[in-house]
């Protein structure tokens, strides 16, 4: 089926590719990679016993504890001298998890990004400015491949340098910017230190990922820029960014290309499969990737399947949080995100924060570190900000936190993905 028509194809038509592809992804990971053959042998499954796409349930789960295991090559299904690229996580604890990518990979990865950027409303011949980090994190080289596929113009920027990134943008005038929606709001800060109005530059789309945001900070976003902010969503072990994207034409969560990557949402206590429409962790199976196939792996991010809206594919709701970043103060369960909606939603607050928590006798306790936007920050109104935010988020949350509100830029910036837990226990 040719490529402009996939996104479009009938449930029944996406069916049957999706159950070719996964039969063959499914026995080139049990015939190439050791783990998955212990794995599938040890559950008493074998890639034949795959009949209809609900079988893929009986086979089991994979996770990040997995693949550091095998740490560096050995989750690879094809010889280390076929693979024409490798990247690792960004991940802040342990081993990084590395994969791998053939030519056929790349192109694949190149052509589902440019979907990705088509559909946020890029165009061949438009000005991109990506400003991920480039290296052995996906995001620059992905985003980077996929516009020059598209038929794009590539300013590659990566990440950091605030001011020299505000220099391109106005001498270069891109359409479009790639970034982690956190830098692109410490680049509106970074416009307005230069005094320059960033609603004046010549970006039009924001295409924002790496990191959960909200409603709340793309309406920021979009304020402070006069632009269209939509998401892109990926992780590395799956491809990198290109796994799905929001259209620009409905910004109600990204459509994942389910002909390359196969999604189930399941309880992630006891790894139940779900029905679409209930939330739980989002798992994906990968059934066209030759280097680093993957089998049901485990995203950690929490968020619903729901029906496809601009293209047939499904959509995926906004990401509540994920469940290795789920803090539990004193038996609640709390996200970041749901700390972000209230920080967003108060405007005399800058959209930038962190979460600390630590143990205090025998009481864990969480101190939110947050920012006065401009104009804002005497200390009589830092303290009555403060003590609102308290309020709401006990209100709305049910824990007790202790708010730090600090002045304009006292929060440190990101240059990539932001960090927004530090467990100090």
């Amino acid at each position: 089926m040719a490529e402009q028509d996939i996104q479009h194809a009938t449930r029944d038509e996406l069916t049957a590719l999706q159950l070719k592809r996964m039969r063959w992804s499914l026995g080139h990971a049990f015939d190439n990679v050791p783990f998955y053959k212990t794995a599938f042998d040890q559950a008493g499954v074998h890639p034949d016993d795959l009949k209809s796409l609900a079988d893929l349930g009986r086979f089991p789960l994979t996770a990040k504890e997995d693949l550091r295991a095998n740490y560096p090559f050995g989750m690879f299904a094809v010889p280390r001298e076929k693979l024409v690229r490798i990247h690792a996580s960004s991940g802040t604890t342990g081993k990084p998890t590395v994969v791998g990518y053939t030519q056929n990979d790349i192109d694949m990865w190149s052509d589902v990004v440019a979907r990705s950027i088509h559909a946020a409303g890029g165009r061949s011949g438009d000005l991109v400015h990506v400003a991920y980090g480039y290296g052995l994190f996906t995001g620059g080289l992905g985003a980077h491949y996929g516009a020059e596929r598209l038929g794009c113009t590539v300013i590659p920027m990566s990440g950091g340098s605030s001011e020299k990134q505000v220099q391109l943008i106005q001498d270069f005038k891109p359409r479009i910017i790639m970034v982690t929606p956190s830098y692109m709001l410490s680049l509106a800060d970074t416009f307005e230190q230069m005094g320059i109005d960033p609603r004046s530059t010549s970006l039009e789309i924001g295409i924002h990922g790496a990191e959960p945001w909200t409603d709340e900070m793309r309406r920021e976003i979009e304020a402070k820029f006069d632009i269209d902010a939509v998401d892109i969503y990926g992780l590395s072990e799956v491809i990198g960014p290109g796994v799905g994207q929001e259209s620009i034409e409905t910004k109600d969560g990204p459509h994942l290309w389910e002909d390359h990557f196969y999604p189930e949402i399941i309880n992630p206590e006891t790894g139940d499969v779900l029905e679409d429409g209930e939330e739980g962790e989002l798992v994906f199976t990968s059934l066209t990737k030759e280097a680093f196939p993957v089998i049901r792996y485990r995203t950690r991010d929490l968020t619903r399947l729901l029906p496809g809206t601009a293209f047939n594919m499904r959509r995926m709701a906004r990401i509540r949080g994920r469940s290795d970043d789920m803090m539990i103060i004193r038996g609640v369960n709390i996200f970041p995100t749901q700390i972000e909606d209230l920080i967003c939603a108060d405007v005399r607050l800058a959209p930038h924060y962190f979460c600390e928590v630590r143990r205090e006798g025998r009481m864990d306790t969480l101190t939110v570190v947050t920012e006065s936007v401009i104009g804002a920050a005497d200390s009589d109104n830092q303290q009555a900000v403060a003590k609102d935010l308290t309020h709401h988020i006990k209100s709305l949350i049910g824990v007790s936190v202790t708010v730090d509100v600090r002045k304009p830029g006292g929060v440190p910036r990101s240059e990539g993905k932001a960090k927004r837990v530090y467990d100090l226990r």
